[in-house]
């Protein structure tokens, strides 16, 4: 690099101008230092004979001519002193800048003028012998003349690097202060913590004192006035400037005005102290929106990384993390941290190491002003930060049903949409996020141009199948999906519990005016969901009314697998429909409970440990039921077997009768498809008066004579229905002898 050109002469106490002027005259103090060392060598020298071979083809007055050329003038010596004035002269020089270099930086602080080289002495702690050892490994990457000066005066021209020697060389006095300073070059000590500089090893095999010292790029970067990424960083991390608002609304606008106070009065204090913010949520609750918002709001650049990227570089973890929070401090910005809960969670039953967790944070602490740590689940600090102080846990929930709707109307806002849609019915169907919300509305317009690319119309179908396709694939895992098959009209019951189903579909389309404009949801902390018993005999049709449900309110339909839930084990009934409930929240899909009484049975009189225990799993139900605001449907055939405190949780106790005749006739002439080949002979009045069946067997029965006729290659005929019958009853252990021969 060109040498740079000495700054115009300032009054003694004026403020430097700029970083580039101040390290233009530690610059000239340098040059006056290896000035004063070289005629020390001089000194020392005499009259050896070796001596213009030291350095090899480096002579003094080659020396002398790079320093002269970078703008050393010699102070002038009294005439008749010759030479020997000379060094003393060079010292009272060097001594004089020195001071003029300390005044100036004084009056730099006082004007609030930000210096590169004291910022950082300020960010890592660094002492005045750490300062100049800084500037001894800067000077090289700024002229190249420094590397043949360290080469002359290590009495080697391939020795261009300072080494530890010869900064101990230059700025201690005596042995004893040059024993003193070694400790600066110690692991722990600021500049090698820091990552400020780097000592060739030599493979360990070289002392201390010869090892090369080379400044870490990223800090000549800084001390030259580089806003860029470290390189180190840049795969790990991105810096994300201040930027004009995107005009989208936050859903957590509040907390963006209350957080954006808390940071502001901290970081505003006399000693401004260190702030971590741990914001947790599901995907889309607008964590890393919040955290840039409030930046952007203070107009503060922000260092965004992941865990996830951290713990997959081949570096050590500590070196990483140390790594990121360092560019954020140089930057300056505030650092936010995605993914943190990698640090804490448990992966496959073993956790990852503490010390992860310790080492981040021990770095967040020691660099970083202003940190976000987002995760989705919640945290605390404790046994981990020796003070919570400067700590703040926020919890992001989806929105609720107003601000749902007011979103929905913001992405959909220009977008060619079909009659009938309604945003406040798609809040109270769907709970999403903010995000999801917004992927949502961008899947919908892909459905719409995919099925109609010159029109591109989006429909209601098209938003409910962008909303389902939100839902997290963890229930998948706990339950079976079940893909709703019938309507309305399939399904057969009397008038009021016909009515009660489509009061389920009512309220569960409804809740975004009752729960949100009308302020319900403010005064019910708890019992928020849609919970529902259907109970009767079997095959009654209470999975249909389940199915008909889903289909109408356009919702998945999980099953709950009974046999992945309850474990003979103490404690993992419980674990288990934890992860039923949490992986629900975020799928936005209907419960499914089929035999309940299994699981909501009542609670008996303890007598010994396992009644204990059993009534530990019943209450916990009862906890998770209550919290659960999704849509929960339990089908049981004995309804006095559950406990009366889920009776009481629940919104809806449906009880599907068994079929009379009249309805057993409409079930029977209901379970056709309109392709099925069914003779005009078939009576179905008498199917229904001789046979007591309930929907379920009268169904089998159906689907078995379809296949009895499709093997004769025939129509449906009665007698296939009577055959089919009679092996009905045979699975039901009953007989019915001369059935056929009765028949009209």
């Amino acid at each position: 690099m060109i040498a740079p050109v000495a700054p115009p002469d300032r009054e003694p106490g004026a403020p430097y101008a700029s970083s580039w002027e101040h390290l233009a005259d530690e610059l000239r103090w340098l040059d006056h230092l290896l000035h004063l060392r070289l005629l020390d060598r001089r000194r020392e020298a005499g009259d050896d004979p070796l001596e213009p071979f030291k350095g090899l083809v480096l002579s003094e007055q080659e020396i002398l001519r790079l320093l002269a050329a970078g703008g050393l003038q010699p102070p002038a010596v009294p005439r008749g002193t010759g030479d020997a004035a000379l060094p003393a002269a060079v010292a009272a020089a060097l001594d004089e800048l020195a001071l003029r270099i300390a005044r100036r930086r004084e009056a730099s602080a006082r004007a609030g003028a930000e210096l590169a080289l004291p910022r950082l002495s300020r960010i890592f702690h660094l002492g005045p012998f750490e300062e100049r050892c800084l500037l001894i490994c800067l000077a090289p990457e700024i002229d190249r003349k420094y590397e043949k000066l360290y080469a002359y005066l290590q009495d080697d021209v391939t020795r261009r690097k300072p080494t530890v020697g010869l900064v101990l060389e230059l700025l201690c006095g005596s042995r004893e202060e040059a024993f003193a300073a070694r400790a600066a070059f110690e692991p722990q000590a600021a500049l090698l913590k820091g990552r400020l500089v780097q000592i060739d090893g030599n493979g360990g095999l070289s002392s201390l004192l010869s090892r090369a010292l080379k400044l870490e790029d990223r800090i000549a970067g800084f001390l030259l006035g580089s806003p860029t990424i470290a390189p180190a960083v840049q795969e790990l991390a991105e810096l994300v400037q201040p930027g004009a608002p995107s005009g989208i609304r936050l859903a957590c606008e509040d907390l963006r005005g209350r957080l954006g106070e808390a940071v502001r009065e901290r970081l505003g204090r006399a000693e401004p102290a260190s702030l971590i913010v741990y914001l947790h949520g599901s995907y889309g609750t607008e964590k890393q929106a919040l955290a840039r918002a409030v930046c952007a709001d203070l107009g503060l650049p922000l260092v965004a990384a992941d865990a996830e990227r951290m713990l997959a570089d081949p570096r050590p973890f500590e070196e990483t993390a140390w790594l990121v929070a360092r560019e954020a401090v140089l930057q300056p910005a505030a650092l936010c941290l995605a993914g943190f809960d990698r640090l804490f969670a448990e992966e496959q039953g073993q956790s990852p190491p503490r010390e992860k967790l310790r080492a981040l944070l021990a770095a967040v602490q020691a660099l970083s002003r202003l940190t976000f740590l987002l995760g989705e689940r919640p945290w605390s600090p404790a046994g981990v930060l020796e003070s919570q102080d400067g700590f703040i846990e926020i919890a992001l929930r989806p929105p609720d049903a107003v601000t749902a709707r007011a979103l929905w109307e913001e992405r959909l806002r220009g977008e060619p949409l079909a009659g009938g849609i309604d945003a406040g019915a798609l809040a109270s169907r769907f709970r999403l996020t903010s995000g999801q919300i917004r992927d949502a509305a961008a899947l919908a317009g892909s459905l719409a141009r995919w099925r109609s690319p010159r029109e591109g119309t989006i429909t209601a179908d098209d938003l409910a199948a962008a909303c389902r396709a939100q839902a997290g694939l963890k229930l998948s895992k706990v339950a079976r999906k079940v893909e709703p098959g019938y309507g309305w009209e399939d399904i057969v019951l009397p008038p009021d519990p016909l009515e009660q189903l489509r009061e389920i579909c009512s309220q569960a389309e409804h809740r975004h005016v009752v729960f949100g404009a009308w302020g319900f949801g403010r005064r019910m902390s708890l019992g928020k969901g849609l919970n529902a018993l259907f109970s009767g005999p079997p095959g009654t049709g209470k999975t249909m009314a389940a199915e008909v449900i889903a289909r109408e309110l356009a919702l998945d339909l999980y099953k709950i697998d009974l046999s992945q839930v309850v474990s003979k084990y103490i404690g993992e009934t419980e674990k288990n429909l934890d992860r039923v409930f949490a992986a629900a929240e975020s799928s936005n899909a209907i419960l499914f409970f089929d035999e309940a009484d299994a699981l909501f049975g009542k609670r008996s009189e303890v007598r010994d440990s396992h009644d204990r225990y059993a009534n530990v799993e019943v209450s916990y139900l009862l906890q998770k039921m209550e919290e659960y605001e999704g849509v929960a449907i339990l089908a049981s055939n004995l309804r006095q077997h559950l406990d009366q405190a889920f009776l009481r949780r629940l919104a809806f106790t449906v009880h599907f009768p068994f079929p009379d005749e009249d309805s057993r006739r409409r079930i029977w002439e209901g379970s056709w498809p309109e392709e099925a080949p069914v003779d005009a002979g078939v009576d179905f009045r008498f199917l229904a008066r001789e046979f007591r069946l309930a929907g379920g067997n009268i169904r089998n029965i159906v689907l078995a004579a379809a296949f009895l006729a499709a093997a004769e290659r025939d129509r449906v005929r009665q007698s296939h229905l009577l055959r089919a019958t009679r092996r009905e009853y045979q699975k039901m252990g009953k007989t019915i002898a001369g059935v056929e021969e009765a028949a009209p």
